[in-house]
């Protein structure tokens, strides 16, 4: 019968891989990799190596995203963030 401190690492085990795949990051209207992955590849860019992409969403949003070359040459979408544009000028 596992000991208890067994028990408990493979109860914690279970939860992080639900974590895990529960955090995945889906793409929006406006990612690169929206209608899946583009057809061409970046072929000069390391693997490994992270870019931003920003986009305006259809409610005049803006979003920055960062994607990561992965070693097949597809990229993966790591985050996204909405920006707050702060107007200069207008009394605020």
């Amino acid at each position: 019968m596992p000991s208890l401190r067994t028990f408990a690492a493979i109860v914690l085990a279970f939860g992080l891989v639900g974590c895990t795949a529960a955090s995945a990051l889906e793409p929006v209207p406006g990612s690169i990799i929206y209608k899946g992955q583009p057809r061409t590849k970046l072929t000069k860019a390391p693997i490994g190596s992270t870019f931003e992409h920003r986009f305006r969403d259809q409610f005049g949003d803006d979003y920055v995203e960062v994607y990561r070359i992965a070693p097949d040459r597809s990229l993966e979408l790591l985050s996204r963030r909405r920006i707050d544009i702060v107007e200069f000028g207008n009394g605020r």
